[in-house]
């Protein structure tokens, strides 16, 4: 088989090692199967059986080749089982080993194929079972449950029915390994009813079947059926194991089917004399996903075995439902963070708006040693997105591309969004352009960008190339939302009007309130209030404090006192009291100089206690951001700042003196 160099110098480097024992070997030949086996191959044999390293596995491949044995088929068999199969084994070498073959068994496909199934390349597994069929090699029972675990993996349905075909035609299809294998890519592909047809029809179900059917409708969300099948196993005397309450949890966790989950946990308490820490996890999940976060830090604290997945779930679940104190507190005394357990953690920040902390969580993964992921990565463009801080944004993109040889387009997208919301349009257009794969949302994030820098002729013409591009993207909702923006920020309104009325009728997306917020801002910005009001009338659902604010911000622009009151008045009616369309009023009666209205509604705010929310504004120096608010002292170079702009000030009134001179 191998003559090369390379192999002679693997002989040459472990033939010592092992020449005491191999010339010792006897040389009379015995029986083996169909064909007479040396004492010598015998004795290989028996070594590649208890062989458990690849180390000892080319000693002994060193051998075969100087016995002359490397055309035995039993003997390259047993190699590349060992490489392909074994925890200890080398798949690249088994690979090797099999190129080399002018012809390969069945025997090697299966190895092959079942290494692959289990590797990170696992499509290479339906290569090899697509080179058995022309060279007339026929898959058998040992080959199809690998090959389906592809299928089921990959989520490929079309290769899964193609599979489930050929194995009814050669009659494979009552081996309860197979058939578990259908369910699981049916399962896997969303075709829950071809699942259930396999299932119901199989003689002999396993343990194994029933859990993958049950795991099926978890994965759907369907609690009924998976119950009901929980229910019918109980009949049947078939006890459940772990990974069946596992998946009965997570539906009752989907749903957010409390009561029936605590139900689930009675039974496993009064029936398991032992239960493992993956049930004990998903029964704190359950808990915390059904809002029940009592239950949850009750569970969690009597649990002895606690892992690093345990403390994620009830850091996940207080930081999902807003409790940012409690959240932080059970994450710092964690003995062991992962990247779930920080990214949960940021994911709180962000929720809260508390973009600094962010940054400095990612700031800690790095020093720790950890490998921030994906979802991180997204959380820490969205920080600097809010932030407006370019300098951490540009660091983050530099660590992509450092990390990554093709970035996703998850990753990709959050960084046109963060270039655009840092005020460098330029560069996410660049990104845009340069990207070998858009998808729906980075048409939409760059739509949006050229909306949010008013480039309405720029957001128009890229929507118009949207439709003609070779992926066939169809818009959406936001899609127009950003269109229609661009087109008020623009001043665009017949192209508005255009683009608002081919929504339902040419591209079967309905309006939304936010596409009528859009139009009323765009048609109040040019003063064209009939349309606005008209439009509002026109409205199928009830306007609400987004579409009043947009009438409202008109009738500042051009100083509709009138209609601004009247539009008061629907806003006093909404019972959402929000500061920020009380400021818009006020500000208005500013304006017009109608200073016992203004008196009025700085009375109406006190009676109904709204308070004027506080604006915040950020300053990037030197790569760090910080934060003030008018007439802020708090920081230390608060006075110097103050200094300096009274100088500039003061510079600014001396060129306007010189100016009027």
């Amino acid at each position: 088989m191998f003559t090369s160099i390379k192999h002679l110098t693997i002989v040459s480097r472990h033939s010592k090692a092992l020449a005491f024992l191999y010339s010792s070997l006897p040389t009379t030949p015995t029986f083996l199967g169909n064909n007479f086996a040396s004492p010598a191959h015998q004795t290989l044999l028996q070594l590649l059986e208890k062989c458990q390293s690849m180390k000892k596995l080319k000693s002994i491949h060193a051998q075969v080749i100087l016995h002359g044995l490397h055309q035995e088929t039993l003997t390259v068999s047993k190699l590349i089982s060992f490489c392909a199969v074994s925890e200890t084994g080398d798949l690249q070498y088994a690979q090797l080993l099999f190129d080399h073959l002018s012809q390969p068994n069945r025997y090697m496909y299966n190895s092959l194929i079942r290494g692959y199934a289990n590797s990170d390349n696992p499509t290479k597994a339906l290569h090899l079972y697509h080179q058995m069929i022309p060279i007339s090699i026929s898959p058998n029972e040992f080959t199809y449950p690998f090959v389906l675990k592809v299928c089921a993996v990959l989520s490929r349905l079309s290769d899964g029915v193609l599979v489930h075909v050929r194995v009814i035609k050669l009659g494979f299809e009552s081996h309860v390994y197979v058939q578990n294998g259908l369910i699981s890519v049916y399962c896997s592909c969303g075709a829950i009813n071809d699942s259930r047809k396999v299932f119901d029809e199989m003689l002999d179900k396993s343990l194994v079947s029933w859990n993958t059917m049950i795991g099926g409708y978890s994965k759907m969300g369907n609690f009924r059926e998976a119950f009901l099948l929980f229910q019918k196993m109980r009949e049947l005397d078939i006890e459940p194991d772990d990974f069946t309450f596992v998946s009965l949890l997570s539906v009752c966790s989907q749903s957010s089917h409390g009561l029936l989950g605590r139900f689930l946990h009675s039974y496993i308490v009064t029936t398991k004399t032992h239960i493992d820490i993956y049930v004990q996890n998903a029964i704190v999940d359950m808990y915390a996903k059904c809002g029940d976060l009592h239950s949850a830090q009750t569970f969690f604290d009597r649990m002895i075995d606690k892992n690093v997945v345990s403390w994620t779930s009830m850091v996940t679940a207080y930081a999902k439902n807003g409790q940012l104190e409690s959240a932080k507190n059970l994450f710092f005394q964690m003995p062991v963070k992962n990247t779930v357990s920080w990214n949960s953690m940021i994911s709180c920040y962000l929720q809260k708006g508390c973009y600094s902390e962010v940054l400095h969580l990612f700031d800690d993964i790095l020093n720790v040693g950890l490998t921030p992921d994906e979802s991180t990565l997204v959380s820490i463009l969205s920080a600097c997105s809010q932030l407006g801080d370019l300098e951490k944004g540009k660091n983050i993109h530099t660590y992509i591309s450092s990390n990554y040889v093709t970035p996703s387009v998850t990753l990709l997208n959050s960084l046109i969004d963060m270039y655009a919301k840092c005020g460098v349009l330029e560069t996410s257009l660049s990104i845009f352009l340069k990207m070998p794969l858009k998808n729906l949302v980075s048409w939409n994030v760059m739509i949006g960008a050229f909306a949010l820098h008013g480039c309405g002729f720029e957001a128009v013409e890229l929507f118009e190339n949207m439709k003609t591009s070779e992926n066939d993207i169809q818009p959406d909702e936001i899609t127009f939302m950003g269109l229609l923006s661009a087109c008020c920020h623009s001043g665009l309104t017949e192209i508005g009007k255009y683009y608002f009325e081919r929504m339902i009728h040419v591209y079967n997306v309905p309006h939304e309130i936010e596409h009528y917020a859009c139009m009323i801002a765009l048609f109040g910005r040019v003063g064209l209030f009939g349309d606005a009001i008209k439009l509002i009338k026109a409205m199928p659902m009830k306007p609400d404090v987004v579409i009043w604010g947009a009438l409202l911000g008109a009738c500042r622009i051009h100083g509709n006192i009138e209609i601004g009151k009247q539009v008061l008045k629907q806003v006093l009616e909404l019972e959402q009291y929000t500061s920020g369309l009380y400021v818009l009023v006020s500000n208005m009666f500013c304006e017009g100089k109608r200073w016992k209205d203004v008196k009025n509604i700085r009375k109406l705010m006190k009676e109904h206690g709204i308070k004027k929310t506080k604006a915040v504004s950020f300053i990037e120096v030197n790569g760090n951001s910080y934060e003030f608010m008018v007439d802020d002292h708090i920081n230390e170079l608060s006075n110097d700042v103050y200094e300096l702009l009274d100088q500039l000030t003061d510079h600014l009134k001396s060129l306007e003196t010189i100016s009027l001179i």
